[in-house]
């Protein structure tokens, strides 16, 4: 059982072996470009306004406080599927319930952040998690190492796919959300934001995963299937998302999530007290249409899609290492891809 504070990231092994380069990421916000895939486009016709929204250095939850301001309406009455990076050019669509009267243009709405490309009306309130995924190009800048090698990985990784870890955006700056989250679950500090709370617990319930993936990958089973696995509807093994109930595992594969789950016997416990039922997640994710190039020699462009949930920067860790121009961002909503 693990007492100590989570108070810095494990470094959680990757499985592919080490190309030995390295780049930088985001040098610019042009540098990491997104955009979302929605699960159906708006009708035309309902009681939301959708918006199709263009943003450049602003968080979601920033853009979403602004245009419920110039709907004027609450906050609570403005939807989105999935929070984006901050440092990145992002495409997504955000929802505004306005049942009545007549619907406002807010097309020429002006921010030096963002800009409303397009709107139209819909049945239904966004929601977290309501998108097909997301389709990247990213610009790794000052790139080291062989191209050779490189390739080499680009190609096992776009043939074999890589670890589904949730990335470090999920945790928070240095990892602080994870502990924050043992602190609450252990009621040594008090949240009474309902936001911030479910920070906390998607930080605590990712960790564990990683965890569970983690060792995996250490005793060479990440990318195969183990006696007793529960796998998805693709036929991949999944791993455990944290809650009250039973593991649906059974055999060797139970046997290594309950190791997991007595290192950290203290989070899961107060996961499955939270509210939080027991879920799966895939333990490989696999990036659709990926391609590559080298506009220059220390200069790498990849594009490719992701299923909703899948960062892309786990698919980057398994290529390459990458650094990023230094930013505070402590207070950050942690973004979900």
């Amino acid at each position: 059982m693990t007492n100590a504070p989570y108070t810095t990231l494990p470094p959680w092994p990757t499985a592919y072996p080490a190309s030995g380069a390295s780049a930088t990421l985001k040098r610019h916000n042009e540098d990491f470009d997104v955009t979302e895939l929605p699960l159906q486009p708006p009708i035309g016709e309902g009681e939301h306004v959708w918006l199709y929204v263009e943003k450049n250095g602003a968080n979601t939850a920033f853009v979403a406080q602004q245009l419920a301001a110039a709907a004027g309406v609450q906050e609570r009455d403005v939807g989105y599927a999935g929070l984006k990076d901050r440092y990145a050019v992002t495409r997504q669509w955000f929802s505004i319930y306005l049942p009545k009267g007549e619907t406002p243009d807010l097309t020429p709405l002006q921010h030096p952040e963002f800009k409303v490309l397009s709107q139209s009306r819909h049945v239904k309130k966004l929601r977290p998690g309501d998108l097909q995924g997301n389709r990247f190009r990213i610009v790794l800048r000052d790139m080291t190492g062989e191209h050779d090698a490189i390739a080499a990985l680009l190609q096992a990784v776009a043939t074999q796919g890589v670890p589904n870890y949730f990335g470090a955006q999920r945790f928070g700056h240095d990892g602080g959300n994870v502990e924050q989250g043992r602190a609450m679950l252990a009621r040594e500090i008090r949240v009474r934001n309902p936001k911030i709370k479910g920070i906390y617990l998607s930080a605590a319930r990712s960790f564990v995963f990683n965890e569970v993936l983690a060792l995996r990958i250490q005793q060479g089973f990440w990318g195969q299937a183990l006696p007793g696995d529960v796998l998805d509807d693709a036929g991949r093994p999944t791993g455990p998302l944290w809650g009250r109930g039973r593991l649906t595992s059974s055999g060797p594969a139970l046997a290594l999530e309950s190791a997991v789950a007595e290192r950290h016997a203290a989070l899961c416990h107060g996961m499955e007290h939270a509210g939080l039922d027991q879920e799966r997640r895939a333990l490989v994710a696999s990036p659709v249409d990926m391609s590559w190039e080298w506009p220059q020699a220390d200069q790498l462009v990849l594009a490719f899609s992701l299923p909703a949930g899948v960062y892309a920067t786990s698919v980057l860790s398994e290529i390459l290492r990458t650094t990023e121009p230094e930013r505070h961002t402590e207070h950050e909503p942690a973004a979900v891809e």
